[in-house]
């Protein structure tokens, strides 16, 4: 959850201080999504296995580049999805291969349209 905070509030910010309007408009739609779907994860999760506990926040001396910010953490949530929730419950693992999905259009975006 920490690392999708994070995600959220690098997004928020380049999105507010870039001066690309493709860029502005991908993060524009990017943050918001990413806060439902993690929003719908951790209920979805809490209803499975009880309470989180309190979200770590973090931090970032990384986020210049957005698009390598977004690709890292992208790396991050694919190699921890395994063992954040089994392979088998399939309701957590669609929620966290729409959070991938949402990095992965982003992304495309980002490289391609911006």
């Amino acid at each position: 959850m920490g690392k999708l905070f994070l995600a959220r509030d690098v997004a928020h910010s380049v999105h507010l201080s870039t001066r690309s309007y493709s860029k502005h408009k991908a993060l524009g739609k990017f943050y918001p999504a990413l806060i439902k779907l993690a929003d719908t994860f951790a209920e979805a999760y809490q209803g499975r296995y009880g309470l989180i506990g309190t979200i770590e926040l973090q931090s970032s001396d990384n986020a210049k580049n957005i698009v390598s910010f977004l690709e890292n953490s992208l790396k991050e949530i694919e190699e921890m999805r395994g063992t954040v929730v089994k392979k088998d419950d399939t309701a957590l693992q669609n929620i966290l291969d729409e959070i991938i999905g949402l990095y992965l259009s982003t992304l495309y975006k980002l490289k391609y349209l911006a």
